[in-house]
C-alpha cells in the first residue's frame, strides 16, 4: 500500500462510479461547456447571496453524481469536500441537505485531490461502499473573502487569475464500472516566500514540481507512462516556472503531456488573465472534461496534481509569505494498471 515516502497505491483501484459538475455563466461560454452536466445563466442561482449560491452549486452536483449512479443518499456512508470560503461553511450545508458522515478537509485549491485520495483510501481498505467527494467554488464569493467584491472594479495585473464558479464531484465504490484511482501522493508544504495574492500560479509552482517528483520517484515510473499530467490551477505563469524548475532539477516532460487545468477551462479570448483558478477549477476539469475524455478512449492514464495556496485575508494581512502544497491522484481506465 505504501509505497516509497509518501505515496499509496490502492491495491483495489476504487472505481470513480458516476461524477457531476455544475457551473457559472462564464464557464457556459468557456472552452469546456459541452462538459458540464449543468450550467446557470447568473452567479445568484436563485438564492440572496453568493454563499448561498455556492452551496447550492454543492447540492447539484452532490444530487446529479448520485442520480447518475442510480443511488439513494442514505447509501452514501461519507462525504469528504471543501471549498475556499472561511470555515468551509459551502460544503458544510451542502453537507447537511445530504445528510450523510462528512469530513470537511481544507487544502486550497488542491482540495479537490485531497479529498480523492482520502476517498479512495477508505474505499480501498473497506472503510466504505460509497464515498461522496468533491470541491468547488464561486468567483464573487471567493473575490470578496481574498481581493475585492467585483462591485469595487479593481484593477488586477497580468499575473492574477479567474476564480471558477463550479462544483465538482465524484463518487467512489468498491465495485462497478468506470475510471478507477490506482495511486495517490500526499503533498508537503513549500514556501519559497512568495508574498504576492495575485500571483499564486507562481508560489504553487514549486509545490506541484516537489509532488510531481516524488510520486515519479516513489513510485519509480518516467512522466512517459502517463498520457497526461495535469496540474489544478497554475495559469500560464506558474506553469511555466514549474516547467523551468523540472528542467533545473532534470525532469522533461513533452509539452503537449504536461497540462493545466486553468489553462484548459476558458476558451481564448475570456478575460481570465493568467487562467482559472479556485477549488472548482481541478474539479470541474477533471470530473467532466478529463473523465470524459477517459471514457472516450483517448487518455488511458492521468496524473492530476491539485495545487493550492494555503494563505487567508489574515495571513496577507500580516505580510506572511504563502505557503503552498499540491496532492497527486493517479486515475486510469483500461490497459494495465500501476
Amino acid at each position: 500500500m505504501m509505497k516509497g515516502h509518501r505515496s499509496w497505491v490502492f491495491e483495489n483501484k476504487p472505481v470513480i462510479v458516476s461524477t457531476a459538475t455544475v457551473g457559472g455563466p462564464f464557464e457556459a461560454n468557456g472552452k469546456l461547456a459541452d462538459d458540464f452536466d449543468l450550467l446557470h445563466e447568473d452567479l445568484w442561482l436563485g438564492e440572496d447571496s453568493y454563499e448561498k449560491a455556492h452551496k447550492v452549486l454543492f447540492e447539484e452536483a452532490f444530487f446529479k453524481a448520485m442520480e447518475k449512479a442510480g443511488i439513494e443518499k442514505e447509501k452514501v456512508q461519507f462525504i469528504i469536500a471543501g471549498d475556499l470560503i472561511n470555515q468551509i461553511t459551502p460544503s458544510s450545508f451542502a453537507a447537511r441537505t445530504i445528510g450523510a458522515p462528512y469530513l470537511g478537509v481544507f487544502g486550497a485549491c488542491s482540495t479537490s485531490m485531497e479529498g480523492l485520495a482520502l476517498s479512495a483510501f477508505i474505499v480501498n481498505y473497506g472503510g466504505a461502499q460509497y464515498v461522496l467527494t468533491g470541491a468547488a467554488s464561486h468567483n464573487t464569493a471567493v473575490e470578496k473573502q481574498f481581493r475585492y467584491p467585483t462591485e469595487y472594479g479593481g484593477q488586477k495585473p497580468p499575473t492574477a487569475q479567474w476564480t471558477v464558479t463550479g462544483a465538482g464531484v465524484a463518487l467512489l465504490s468498491n465495485q462497478g464500472n468506470g475510471p478507477r484511482v490506482t495511486a495517490a501522493t500526499i503533498g508537503r508544504v513549500v514556501d519559497m516566500g512568495l508574498t504576492d495574492p495575485f500571483n499564486m500560479g507562481g508560489a504553487m509552482a514549486p509545490a506541484a514540481v516537489d509532488t510531481i517528483e516524488a510520486h515519479l520517484r516513489d513510485l519509480q515510473i518516467d512522466p512517459s507512462y502517463y498520457d497526461m499530467i495535469v496540474t489544478g490551477d497554475l495559469g500560464h505563469i506558474g506553469r511555466e516556472v514549474s516547467l523551468d524548475l523540472m528542467k533545473k532539477n532534470g525532469l522533461s516532460i513533452e509539452d503537449e503531456r504536461y497540462q493545466d487545468c486553468g489553462l484548459m477551462i476558458y476558451r481564448e479570448g475570456q478575460p481570465v488573465l493568467s487562467g482559472g483558478s479556485g477549488a472548482g477549477c481541478s474539479a470541474t476539469v477533471v470530473y467532466g472534461h478529463l473523465l470524459n475524455r477517459m471514457k472516450r478512449g483517448e487518455l488511458k492514464r492521468i496524473l492530476v496534481v491539485a495545487t493550492g495556496a494555503l494563505l487567508s485575508p489574515l495571513t496577507f494581512q500580516q505580510n506572511e509569505t504563502i505557503p503552498c502544497i499540491a496532492h497527486a491522484v493517479a486515475i486510469e481506465y483500461g490497459g494495465d494498471d500501476i
